[in-house]
């Protein structure tokens, strides 16, 4: 992925190993968070560490998002800055991932200071 100024549509099949399990987890989960997620050179690594909140909602989307069936499609916005963000940290772990509609909605972020 490039950050830049020009905006190419990225894909799902485009993605690395890591990025579309992330990103099959997030059309898993569809409203939750995914804590203590690994980054490690701007690529997401789950670990033994790594937990999933779902969050349930009754006489809601509760079912994994319609997306997570296709073999490809264009990324939204939200998930190709995601992307971005972790190219940008390079290695951190995310405290915590929120995720709604299947979609990245906001990130806490734990880096090193140094």
């Amino acid at each position: 992925m490039t950050t830049s100024s020009v905006e190419t549509p990225v894909s799902k099949r485009s993605l690395s190993t890591p990025r579309m399990r992330l990103l099959e987890k997030m059309q898993e989960v569809n409203f939750g968070r995914i804590h203590q997620l690994q980054v490690r050179d701007g690529e997401p690594a789950f670990t033994p560490m790594t937990r999933v909140e779902r969050q349930i909602k009754f006489g809601g989307e509760n079912q994994p998002r319609p997306e997570a069936a296709l073999d490809d499609f264009e990324l939204k916005r939200n998930v190709v800055e995601l992307f971005e963000s972790f190219e940008r940290l390079g290695n951190g772990i995310i405290k915590q991932l929120e995720i709604k509609g299947g979609l990245p909605f906001g990130m806490t972020v734990e880096e090193q200071a140094v």
